[in-house]
């Protein structure tokens, strides 16, 4: 019985939670629409039976547990964005009968009984927000997860419960509207000014929905204090019994192995669910996972690798697969995504490393993700390579499809992504930088892994510079781009023709501008990269930085003599890559540090090429 009471105030509570408050208006704007309040009793009790029903879905079939979360916002905004154009253009399906033709009989059905006030067209929006409002609740998880698997009488009992509460309070929020509407005295005509304004409304929160922005608003209102889920955390934790100590330790009784979580392609809503192959969770992870799912994504597995390195082997001797599932429910996995020919993923090692040498025997696992930007990064052997000269000990996946860069949704070299036990993105870092936030945030998913595996340990200090570091770049004092040779991307070479394959015969003028391309000789010019073809040829560059690095590459031993600003010697600004006699020796596919100066400022690179065959990239800056 205390269940059923918290379950009908957690329903109150989800009407105000942050997950709702952006789509009050579709609740309010949809009851009032044709002025009304039959409308409003519909579309509520609409809402709450598409919950109960929408969580016996998910309890019915693992086919639907695994549908991610992104499918139902998908579905409901969709439809919502139906009836916004509905609202905002009456008539439309009248004049576009031809439109969508396998469905044209549905949609005008829907259309016109819209519009005519009709009680199936309320019960379909209604309906449509129940998989999006299912989600917004601890107590709602805790009947998913641990009421509805023991009895499925008391779970209907409480799940109705919570649905009273959530339909009840949004259909007191519709009546209030209609009759604020009522005393203003707006007439609500199908083409008039006020329902065709409400017709944007659901316009722009379809749009929402079906984008994610609703979800990243949910994110905002919770971490700028619009979290009441802790009412119902509070309340749920005290009415309910301490789990097991077995349980508390990530053993449950009648099992030998660490307790089950879901797996990375479940939906929010499957978050705290069990299937026939998983032990049910105690009602105060339920509570924490619910919590989890309102504020951090799913983190996805690793999509169709290309190759391993540093994996246990296979009985071949080859490296062996990993997964990301592989640790749930035991560690914590970082993911660095990175490329070995980028000076800024170059920078991040030194500091990954040692997390690596810190916290491995404390359930930190690494998995870098390696997602090449040229052709030579494919190459197992090449990142093989890379990897050994780096020190790098943690496992290495290769991403050469960019299938798990798209998996993350990632759009930069280097990014990290850290993932707690239960599965759960809870940071992510892009770029350089950032390296104490990022420790402090691995000791803190540590230290929820060691509270809930009963384990007692210290963390160490934070680290401040590793053995290697660099002092980060000022990237307000970088101000030159990246600057590729190959046609595909070369729309800074200034002396030749830019975007075409094939050779080219360049001379370099006496006056240069900045952030601009100069080459002289002929160059073959492909896709990635242009090749000298003749000795003697010479690159020119202006730049405003402090360091140069040149992504190269040759097929037998290239010389290149480096000076700047008219022929001077780079002295102490020389980089790692060149000797005293300012020569740097080119061969294998990989990035080389020309200059690395100590402080920024604008001078000109000059680089004399002694012989054909030089491989030219890109040039990056620091």
């Amino acid at each position: 019985m205390i269940l059923l009471a918290i379950s009908f105030i957690a329903g109150v509570l989800t009407a105000l939670a942050p997950c709702v408050l952006p789509l009050l208006p579709v609740i309010v704007g949809g009851s009032i629409a044709q002025g009304t309040r039959n409308r409003a009793y519909t579309i509520s009790i609409s809402l709450g039976i598409s919950v109960i029903l929408f969580t016996f879905l998910l309890k019915a079939s693992t086919v639907f547990i695994n549908v991610p979360q992104s499918f139902w916002s998908g579905l409901s905004g969709t439809i919502l964005i139906l009836f916004g154009i509905i609202m905002v253009f009456p008539r439309l399906w009248d004049s576009l009968g031809f439109v969508n033709l396998m469905n044209r009989s549905s949609n005008q059905l829907l259309a016109t009984g819209y519009q005519k006030n009709s009680f199936w067209g309320d019960v379909i929006m209604g309906a449509a927000l129940g998989p999006v409002f299912s989600s917004c609740s601890p107590t709602y998880f805790v009947i998913l997860a641990t009421v509805l698997p023991a009895s499925f009488a008391m779970g209907f009992a409480d799940l109705a419960a919570y649905a009273l509460g959530l339909s009840g309070f949004l259909l007191l929020i519709a009546l209030a509207g209609q009759k604020l509407v009522d005393r203003l005295g707006v007439a609500i005509e199908p083409t008039g000014w006020f329902r065709r304004g409400i017709g944007i409304l659901f316009l722009i929160i379809g749009l929402a929905v079906f984008t994610g922005a609703e979800a990243r608003a949910e994110a905002w209102l919770l971490n700028n204090g619009f979290d009441l889920t802790g009412i119902e955390q509070k309340l749920l934790q005290a009415n309910m019994p301490p789990p097991s100590p077995q349980c508390a330790s990530g053993q449950c009784p009648g099992t030998s192995a660490p307790q089950n979580f879901p797996d990375s392609t479940s939906s929010p809503q499957a978050g705290a669910t069990s299937t026939a192959n998983s032990t049910p969770v105690s009602p105060q992870l339920a509570v924490i996972l619910a919590h989890k799912a309102a504020m951090y994504p799913k983190a996805p597995e690793l999509v169709k690798p290309d190759g391993y390195i540093n994996t246990p082997p296979l009985p071949s001797g080859q490296a062996g697969p990993i997964t990301i599932g592989q640790f749930k429910g035991k560690d914590v996995v970082l993911i660095d995504i990175w490329t070995y020919s980028c000076i800024n993923c170059q920078r991040t090692l030194p500091y990954i490393k040692a997390w690596y040498d810190k916290y491995h025997d404390k359930g930190l696992e690494i998995i870098s993700v390696h997602t090449p930007e040229f052709a030579f990064e494919h190459v197992y052997k090449n990142v093989q390579d890379a990897v050994m000269s780096f020190g790098i000990k943690y496992p290495v996946v290769l991403d050469n499809e960019y299938a798990t860069w798209n998996a993350f949704g990632n759009e930069f070299w280097p990014r990290k992504y850290l993932i707690d036990i239960d599965g759960y993105i809870v940071y992510d870092h892009a770029g350089e930088g950032n390296y104490d936030e990022t420790e402090k945030a691995i000791q803190s998913a540590l230290a929820e892994r060691d509270q809930r595996l009963g384990i007692s340990a210290t963390m160490p200090t934070v680290t401040t510079a590793p053995a290697g570091a660099v002092p980060d770049s000022d990237l307000s004092k970088i101000n030159s781009p990246e600057t590729y040779f190959g046609s595909a991307r070369n729309q800074y070479l200034t002396n030749g023709t830019q975007g075409q394959v094939g050779d080219q015969t360049l001379t370099i003028p006496a006056t240069l501008t900045g952030n601009s391309l100069y080459l002289g000789g002929t160059w073959n010019f492909q896709q990635e990269y242009a090749t000298t073809k003749t000795a003697g040829a010479q690159i020119k560059f202006m730049y405003n930085s402090k360091s140069v690095y040149f992504v190269a590459a040759a097929d037998q031993s290239v010389k290149i003599k480096v000076t700047r600003d008219g022929g001077l010697q780079l002295g102490a600004a020389r980089g790692a890559d060149v000797d005293a006699n300012g020569e740097a020796t080119i061969q294998e596919n990989r990035l080389y540090k020309l200059i690395e100066d100590t402080d920024y400022g604008v001078h000109t690179i000059e680089i004399q090429v002694e012989n054909p065959g030089l491989q030219a990239y890109t040039f990056t800056f620091g």
